[in-house]
């Protein structure tokens, strides 16, 4: 592509940009009555101060002084709600949710980084998929993949009593013969063990495909490194690449993506060429594996894994509920990216806040060692998840700190959104519903609602596990917040709710309870810091700066052996 061509290129989104912003400029704001705090950008309205790596102190400050129903302004000032009242969420996301979809943006971009999968289907497209997908996230389908689970956190503990032993010393005891070989702590880095964990989990149970051998010095796998990074590249994703997958065919996309002078926006074309030749790779093997009549019960996974079983319903299929190849295809990036970060980083912040709640790891730690005790080496899915205290652990955290802290939904048509409370407007009047026009965004809080001190209480804010080992206060059932789990909405609700997360709760309960058993975890003396990248990471303040200028995520802690190694 020559430099004119290019110059057209650039030139193109600049003026749409500046036509975008001075129609912004003129035309009537919907919310003007609606407190909120000012635009500080015209490009960006509040999204930086929203959504920047540091931005807590802005989310919690912005639910405090607004309350649930608050004015902010989007890209290029666009009038935006901020929500987390839960009547409207109820709204949003059950009763009117076909009127309150994900973005257009969003499901282009997708589209276009996954293919045509849950992630990038709509409405009734949507419902044929999930319905296609909902038998292997059920329960009695859990229970079916609980060994699986366990053989590969086995490998996952084994690897990191590597890593401990690899500095044993000796220790003779005054008052015996006896040496003992106690190992030293060690500084591990748990994120990435999390991480790495989890790819193999999904890969194993979700596509009877190996991704990493688990080994301490084993390299990761592309395909992992690609959807890690993804999140990452926040800027070439969320500004540019929606520009790019709406114009023109394929190829010419292509071409532009190619011509276009940023690196971060090849990078993310490399990540997508990674994953799609994985994703091509397992979903041939496994259809071969089934046309060929194989036995499929030696195959990793047992022949139990999600796509193994996907691909024999859809041959049994009506042709009404059939799916096309290339959907099934794109469900390995899809499942695989909704899976891996949420849950990795989720279990990071577990092990986090037990090694400073040293009680509380104890606690946990001599429930699932009785439990192991009892039924032995592999605990079934019942006993699992009838394990109180670390049950309340996962509960209190996923309410406290959710992986994902807001979401985006986009009005189809004008409607009306009510509230389960009147807010004050800015003239003081009391308002009990809001108009939204067709095509507003509307950014709803996970976090703010999992907070909320009408619904939580007045410790809402503090990380108190034992809160579910009663009863919960009338205020949280009375609320009806719209949530698949345990009134939260981590996993949200509605027909966009998040399918895998029975998955999350057994892949998160298998590794705590393998790992405390075993292992004792302590901060190692570094600050961690925990970044809002959409996804929420952590990294630590003296962390090294990696090709891209951005610290490297990681949550080192100090680990070591409960009982020692002879």
């Amino acid at each position: 592509m020559d430099n004119r061509a290019l110059q057209v290129l650039v030139a193109l989104p600049c003026a749409l940009v500046g036509w975008q912003i001075l129609k912004r400029a003129t035309a009537k704001d919907p919310f003007a009555h609606i407190s909120g705090p000012p635009s500080t950008s015209m490009l960006v309205g509040n999204f930086f101060e929203l959504f920047s790596k540091d931005s807590w102190d802005y989310n919690f400050e912005l639910a405090k002084k607004y309350g649930r129903v608050s004015h902010i302004h989007g890209v290029l000032n666009k009038p935006m709600l901020f929500v987390f009242d839960p009547k409207a969420l109820y709204h949003i996301l059950v009763k009117d949710q076909y009127v309150f979809d994900e973005p257009d943006d969003f499901i282009r971009i997708n589209n276009a980084m996954f293919g045509p999968g849950l992630l990038a289907t709509m409405g009734d497209h949507h419902r044929k998929q999930r319905k296609l997908l909902n038998p292997v996230f059920s329960v009695g389908h859990m229970k079916e993949m609980t060994p699986v689970f366990y053989n590969v956190v086995r490998k996952l503990e084994n690897s990191i009593k590597q890593q401990i032993t690899q500095g044993k010393t000796e220790v003779r005891r005054p008052d015996s013969m006896r040496t003992d070989f106690v190992a030293l702590n060690k500084s591990i880095d748990i994120l990435s063990w999390m991480t790495r964990t989890a790819l193999e989990l999904i890969g194993q149970s979700g596509f009877g495909y190996s991704f990493d051998s688990l080994k301490p010095d084993s390299t990761q796998h592309p395909f992992g490194v690609s959807l890690k990074n993804l999140f990452e590249s926040l800027l070439a994703r969320v500004f540019i690449w929606p520009w790019v997958v709406n114009i023109g065919s394929p190829s010419f996309q292509r071409a532009v993506v190619n011509a276009l002078p940023w690196k971060g926006l090849h990078d993310v074309r490399d990540m997508i060429d990674v994953m799609h030749t994985t994703s091509v790779e397992i979903f041939e093997a496994t259809k071969r594996s089934l046309e060929k009549g194989e036995d499929l019960s030696a195959k990793i996974g047992g022949g139990k894994d999600i796509m193994s079983i996907l691909i024999k319903a859809n041959m049994a299929a009506s042709e009404e509920d059939k799916l096309p190849e290339k959907e099934l295809l794109a469900q390995i990036s899809t499942l695989t990216f909704a899976a891996m970060d949420t849950t990795s980083n989720a279990l990071a912040r577990i092990f986090d806040l037990l090694s400073q709640n040293q009680d509380v790891q104890d606690k946990v730690r001599e429930e699932v060692t009785a439990a192991y005790e009892e039924h032995g080496g592999i605990l079934d899915y019942e006993t699992l998840t009838s394990l109180s205290w670390l049950d309340a652990v996962c509960r209190e955290t996923l309410r406290l700190y959710p992986s994902v802290p807001t979401l985006f939904r986009q009005a189809r048509k004008d409607t009306i959104l009510p509230f389960a409370e009147p807010i004050l407007t800015r003239d003081g009047k009391e308002i009990s519903e809001v108009f939204v026009p067709a095509r507003t965004p509307v950014t709803f809080s996970i976090l703010s609602c999992n907070r909320d001190p009408k619904i939580w209480g007045a410790d809402a804010a503090e990380w108190k596990p034992q809160r579910w080992l009663n009863p919960l206060p009338d205020s949280v059932a009375n609320a009806r917040v719209p949530g698949v789990y345990s009134h939260l909405m981590t996993f949200i609700g509605g027909g966009r709710a998040c399918i895998g997360f029975k998955f999350s709760q057994l892949e998160m309960k298998v590794i705590l309870s393998v790992l405390l058993q075993s292992f004792k975890f302590e901060p190692n003396g570094k600050k961690v810091i925990w970044q809002m990248n959409g996804i929420v990471q952590p990294t630590t303040e003296d962390a090294e700066l990696g090709a891209d200028g951005e610290q490297k995520l990681q949550l080192p802690l100090k680990v070591s052996l409960v009982k020692a190694i002879q």
